[in-house]
């Protein structure tokens, strides 16, 4: 018997295992270092590295060849890591290289391993003196640093010595730490190191953190009473952050404290977000943000004295936007960085705008001379790769009906292009104008293809992508329909690429119409629509209604109204949670999973980002509560939380439970042992889609429909 779609699209991770990700291109865009998994079920993945002279793919570091695969050992903090950054494979998950990549560090088992790029030697083991995380090699390809055991290590090349360069003094309390972002940082500010090298590797900045303020909460396994409750400092909304510093230090031990809080520019100003930092010059620029984030500064480091200068302010009165890749400092010492104005997000060099005011900026990839690659919107859910010069055309690099990435290195880019109306994701190699080679993917192929389609309805435009049962004739009848949103802010579902919408399809083909619409605050749309989000969370249920309906007006004979449900994850499931509560009118049934179900309990830089502080919002946390609306419910609702979230807490889910059963309001309630905010386990993925799927048959009492697909 063959597998079911959902059994095979949790053992390929949706059917991504086995793509070429994450580029690194050589300066003289001779090489390009990229991980890839040896198959479509593997997920182990190997690094490997691509000669664009000869077009060949070599083989660099197989972690098969190195270590046992099956007894990958993490140690605690790295595991937290990657929980921060979503990272859901195994074997070779990042790398770093030297500046002219031709040598790459990189951590197995949390052990260091470093291999030759250009293909002259065989990787070998550095052993160190404590588990490795996040290894970074240094410009010069002399030495590796490493966070472990709380402190910052540096491994010398040549000899193989290691040393601690930084650590924990004998009094510090046991939340010190060097070398690792907080939490913070990693979960909400997209910065996922804790240190950075100087470009000439003989000193580099580390961060510093204290979480003995931060508040401690506790996750506990009841399937195994026996094993006692681990202590985790979360940083609730309204209480205090980790405290983070920074220090310039030397190979060589020498340590100088950076100063960036008693300058007399603040103006009283407390700068307690770290957001990022950028060395790519003789001294380091530092993003930091207020705690209301309505103020980013761009400070410079003097790394022999540890003060800090202010290069340029930027304010806004929702909140300042960060966009990936910027700041950056470029060779004759200008600053690129972006500022929101009006409703676009452009590239600036200091004082001056260099994008166009009619392209949306979404990410800087790199500075090529005097133009930059960036990701820009071409039009709604279509996400391209283009080179904007620093006055002159924008010249597109990807297909702007679709979804791109990429990387670039001295003139060679990589485009990995995804479309809406297929499956593959290919990955070109470009010189010029053309194409000169192509990465291979060893994904599976999917036995079930989406076919999406897309448009904007409402007087607002709103983004909305429908999907029919595979074969579907038009107007043979109304079908039960099941939103599938995430709704959160400066998340987006509806992107031209048919990958994303998978199990959408696949619930789709369980004879329901798929809508995935996406609402306020959701990215792709510009500055004005992702503010809509500020103080309020509820409203996008509002903007899926509306979705809802005007797609009805326009499909009259498709959509059956008396048969709605909604189901989502994270914010997504907080949103499904709200329609059933708020709208039962609309909304027949709801699968809620790991929702964020009152702002009170989660993270300080998100929930105060969009909601304010809890102290002096307290009416607005409360409007945006699902709790005060559990007496209300009176459609079916599944609850679904992992009991090891340490993301959106359980807490979340049990505190509605709670609420619910004390109002004598019947719901279901599905805990997930040992799991955390992904779900992972191959198992638990695919009947996690089975249960779903039985729920809302019964819940919307469905006649005639054929029993889920067995595995």
């Amino acid at each position: 018997m063959t597998d079911s779609f959902p059994r095979l699209a949790a053992r390929t991770m949706n059917f991504r295992l086995g793509l070429p990700r994450s580029f690194t291109v050589s300066p003289d865009g001779g090489r390009i270092a990229f991980l890839r998994a040896p198959d479509g079920t593997t997920r182990a993945h190997q690094l490997w590295v691509y000669d664009v002279e000869d077009g060949q793919e070599r083989l660099v570091a197989d972690p098969a060849d190195l270590l046992d695969p099956e007894r990958e050992e993490l140690t605690a903090a790295e595991r937290a890591r990657r929980e921060r950054l979503r990272i859901v494979t195994s074997g070779v998950v990042a790398f770093s290289t030297d500046e002219q990549v031709t040598t790459a560090a990189f951590a197995l088992s949390s052990r260091l391993f470093v291999a030759d790029l250009t293909g002259r030697t065989a990787v070998r083991e550095l052993r160190t003196d404590a588990p490795v995380v996040d290894p970074q090699l240094d410009p010069t390809g002399r030495h590796v640093a490493y966070a472990g055991d709380r402190g910052l290590h540096l491994v010398t090349l040549a000899t193989g010595a290691d040393q601690v360069l930084v650590a924990p003094a004998p009094d510090d309390p046991p939340e010190v730490l060097w070398g690792l972002a907080e939490f913070v940082a990693a979960e909400e500010l997209g910065r996922g190191h804790g240190f950075w090298w100087a470009p000439d590797g003989g000193s580099l900045l580390v961060e510093r953190y204290d979480e003995s303020a931060v508040r401690i909460w506790h996750l506990s396994d009841p399937a195994d009473p026996e094993r006692p409750p681990v202590a985790v400092r979360y940083p609730q909304a309204g209480t205090a952050n980790a405290q983070v510093g920074l220090a310039v230090v030397g190979v060589d031990g020498s340590r100088i404290e950076v100063d960036w809080r008693s300058d007399v520019e603040l103006d009283g100003a407390v700068l307690e977000y770290l957001a990022g930092v950028e060395w790519s010059r003789a001294r380091p620029v530092l993003s930091l943000l207020t705690r209301d984030q309505r103020r980013l500064d761009y400070r410079e480091v003097d790394p022999a004295t540890g003060r800090t200068s202010l290069l340029r302010t930027v304010t806004d009165d929702a909140w300042v936007e960060l966009l990936p890749g910027t700041p950056r400092r470029l060779a004759d010492g200008r600053l690129l960085h972006s500022i929101d104005q009006d409703d676009t997000r452009r590239v600036w060099l200091d004082d001056e705008p260099v994008s166009p005011p009619d392209v949306l900026v979404r990410s800087v990839e790199a500075v090529a001379g005097e133009a930059v690659i960036a990701q820009v919107v071409p039009q709604i859910g279509s996400v391209a790769l283009a080179r904007i010069p620093f006055g002159g055309p924008v010249q597109l690099l990807s297909d702007p009906g679709g979804v791109a990435d990429g990387a670039f290195g001295g003139g060679t880019t990589v485009v990995s292009q995804q479309w809406p109306d297929r499956l593959d994701v290919e990955v070109t190699v470009r010189r010029g104008d053309g194409v000169c080679g192509r990465l291979g993917s060893r994904a599976e192929p999917s036995p079930l293809i989406p076919s999406p389609r897309t448009l904007q309805v409402g007087s607002r435009g709103l983004p909305v992508t429908v999907l029919f049962p595979t074969g579907h004739s038009p107007n043979s009848g109304r079908l039960p329909v099941l939103l599938d949103p995430y709704g959160g802010p400066h998340g987006q579902r509806v992107l031209n690429a048919a990958r994303g919408y998978l199990t959408s399809q696949w619930f789709a083909d369980q004879g329901f119409v798929v809508l995935v619409a996406d609402g306020r605050g959701m990215a792709g749309r510009g500055p004005v629509w992702d503010r809509l989000a500020k103080n309020d969370r509820a409203g996008t249920v509002d903007d899926q209604v509306e979705a809802l309906q005007e797609l009805a007006r326009e499909l009259p004979d498709e959509l059956d109204l008396s048969r709605v449900a909604i189901r989502g994850w994270s914010f997504g499931g907080y949103l499904a949670a709200l329609g059933v509560l708020r709208r039962p009118d609309v909304f027949a049934a709801a699968v809620a999973g790991a929702p964020t179900t009152d702002e009170r309990l989660y993270d300080t830089a998100y929930s105060e980002r969009y909601l304010g502080s809890p102290e002096t919002n307290a009416d607005v946390y409360e409007a945006n509560s699902l709790l005060p609306l559990a007496p209300t419910l009176c459609r079916p609702l599944m609850i679904i939380h992992g009991l090891a979230d340490d993301n959106v807490y359980v807490a979340h889910s049990l505190r509605l439970s709670a609420a619910l059963l004390a109002a004598g309001r019947p719901h279901e309630y599905l805990p997930l042992t040992g799991t955390t905010h992904l779900a992972n386990d191959e198992v638990v993925a695919e009947n996690l889609l089975l249960l779903q799927l039985d729920f809302l048959r019964r819940a919307l009492r469905l006649p005639g429909q054929d029993a889920p697909e067995e595995g």
